[in-house]
Protein backbone atom coordinates (compact mmCIF):
# COMPACT_ATOMS: atom_id res chain seq x y z
CA UNK A 1 0.00 0.00 0.00
CA UNK A 2 1.28 3.69 -1.21
CA UNK A 3 1.09 6.25 1.68
CA UNK A 4 -1.06 8.16 -0.54
CA UNK A 5 -3.77 5.27 -0.88
CA UNK A 6 -5.92 7.10 1.86
CA UNK A 7 -6.24 9.99 -0.07
CA UNK A 8 -6.16 8.63 -3.40
CA UNK A 9 -9.56 10.11 -4.69
CA UNK A 10 -9.32 13.42 -3.43
CA UNK A 11 -5.58 13.41 -5.48
CA UNK A 12 -7.51 12.04 -8.29
CA UNK A 13 -10.31 14.67 -8.17
CA UNK A 14 -7.40 17.41 -7.55
CA UNK A 15 -5.78 16.39 -10.89
CA UNK A 16 -8.74 15.76 -12.68
CA UNK A 17 -9.54 19.54 -11.49
CA UNK A 18 -5.93 20.87 -13.05
CA UNK A 19 -6.58 19.00 -16.38
CA UNK A 20 -9.52 20.72 -16.93
CA UNK A 21 -7.71 23.66 -16.38
CA UNK A 22 -5.03 22.87 -18.82
CA UNK A 23 -7.65 22.08 -21.15
CA UNK A 24 -8.87 25.37 -20.89
CA UNK A 25 -5.61 27.11 -21.27
CA UNK A 26 -5.68 25.42 -24.50
CA UNK A 27 -8.85 26.46 -25.32
CA UNK A 28 -7.57 30.27 -24.40
CA UNK A 29 -4.69 30.19 -26.44
CA UNK A 30 -6.79 28.98 -29.77
CA UNK A 31 -9.07 32.17 -29.13
CA UNK A 32 -6.33 34.50 -28.78
CA UNK A 33 -7.46 34.90 -25.12
CA UNK A 34 -5.41 38.37 -23.60
CA UNK A 35 -1.56 37.08 -22.50
CA UNK A 36 -2.37 37.94 -18.59
CA UNK A 37 -5.87 35.96 -18.31
CA UNK A 38 -3.51 33.03 -19.87
CA UNK A 39 -0.97 33.43 -17.33
CA UNK A 40 -3.01 33.42 -14.93
CA UNK A 41 -4.58 30.44 -15.57
CA UNK A 42 -1.29 29.26 -15.65
CA UNK A 43 -0.62 30.24 -12.37
CA UNK A 44 -3.76 28.55 -10.95
CA UNK A 45 -2.83 25.17 -12.76
CA UNK A 46 0.55 25.64 -10.96
CA UNK A 47 -0.48 26.00 -7.69
CA UNK A 48 -2.41 23.03 -8.31
CA UNK A 49 0.03 20.59 -8.79
CA UNK A 50 2.09 22.49 -6.27
CA UNK A 51 -0.67 21.38 -3.84
CA UNK A 52 -0.56 17.83 -4.75
CA UNK A 53 3.42 17.33 -4.99
CA UNK A 54 3.66 18.60 -1.64
CA UNK A 55 0.36 16.56 -0.37
CA UNK A 56 2.56 13.45 -1.84
CA UNK A 57 5.77 14.43 -0.44
CA UNK A 58 4.13 14.75 2.89
CA UNK A 59 2.60 10.91 2.26
CA UNK A 60 6.02 9.65 1.31
CA UNK A 61 7.78 10.53 4.23
CA UNK A 62 5.41 9.80 6.46
CA UNK A 63 4.31 6.73 5.55
CA UNK A 64 7.30 5.19 2.82
CA UNK A 65 10.26 6.77 4.66
CA UNK A 66 9.04 6.62 8.42
CA UNK A 67 8.51 3.00 8.17
CA UNK A 68 12.16 2.27 6.01
CA UNK A 69 13.54 4.36 8.75
CA UNK A 70 12.21 2.15 11.57
CA UNK A 71 13.33 -1.35 9.49
CA UNK A 72 16.64 0.76 9.30
CA UNK A 73 19.28 -0.84 7.11
CA UNK A 74 20.10 0.38 3.07
CA UNK A 75 16.26 0.90 2.21
CA UNK A 76 16.06 3.28 5.16
CA UNK A 77 19.51 5.27 3.38
CA UNK A 78 17.77 4.87 0.05
CA UNK A 79 14.42 6.14 1.23
CA UNK A 80 15.70 9.55 2.64
CA UNK A 81 17.90 9.79 -0.64
CA UNK A 82 15.22 9.67 -2.80
CA UNK A 83 13.16 12.16 -0.58
CA UNK A 84 16.20 14.23 -0.52
CA UNK A 85 16.07 14.25 -4.76
CA UNK A 86 12.52 14.73 -4.75
CA UNK A 87 12.80 17.67 -2.45
CA UNK A 88 15.37 19.29 -4.45
CA UNK A 89 13.36 18.58 -7.83
CA UNK A 90 10.22 20.13 -6.26
CA UNK A 91 12.44 23.19 -5.44
CA UNK A 92 13.72 23.71 -8.63
CA UNK A 93 10.42 23.60 -10.45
Amino acid sequence: MRGYTQDKEDYLKRLRRIEGQVRGLARMIENDEYCIDVLTQISAATKGLQAVSLGLLDEHLKHCVAEALTEGGQDADEKVREASDAIARLVRS
